[in-house]
């Protein structure tokens, strides 16, 4: 089965892009999958706290999956798996398509803001010529109900 590849993360525009994959998901029977990245910690030498810190941001992680799964499976009816990797947003990603031949989309999520689109969609929109497949860029600002028509 071909999957939806999201991300999942603090942003604001990350909830368009998990609409957006639920909704061509099913309708298009494919699966969803949702990719949650934590960074590298900068202070190795602290490594307690870093291990606190990490399994706190797992259980927001796994938080956050929680709610937009719920919807998936009550609205959409797609049971949506969870990725939680540790490193750089960008290499994990690429990382997660190659290991799993079934995803078919990246889905991300674009800022409306002045700061432009965001870190992951300008590194890999710059490199989409070398994606391993197709990239799926939804803008943050995107009413839901325009949203719906598309998909």
């Amino acid at each position: 089965m071909r999957k939806f590849l999201v991300v999942l993360d603090d942003t604001r525009e990350c909830l368009n892009a998990m609409r957006f994959a639920a909704l061509r998901a099913a309708r298009t029977g494919a699966g969803v999958t949702i990719l949650s990245v934590i960074p590298p910690e900068e202070y190795q030498h602290w490594i307690g706290v870093a291990e606190i810190m990490r399994d706190e941001a797992r259980e927001r992680i796994e938080a956050h999956f929680e709610v937009f799964a719920k919807w998936m499976r009550d609205k959409q009816g797609i049971m949506p798996e969870l990725i939680i990797r540790e490193g750089e947003p960008a290499a994990e990603i690429l990382a997660a398509i190659r290991e799993d031949p079934q995803i078919g989309v990246l889905v991300l999520g674009a800022g409306a803001d002045k700061a432009g689109p965001g870190p992951l969609v300008t590194h890999l929109s710059r490199n989409a010529a070398s994606l391993p497949c197709p990239l799926t860029i939804v803008p943050g600002d995107l009413a839901r109900e325009r949203l719906e028509e598309i998909t």
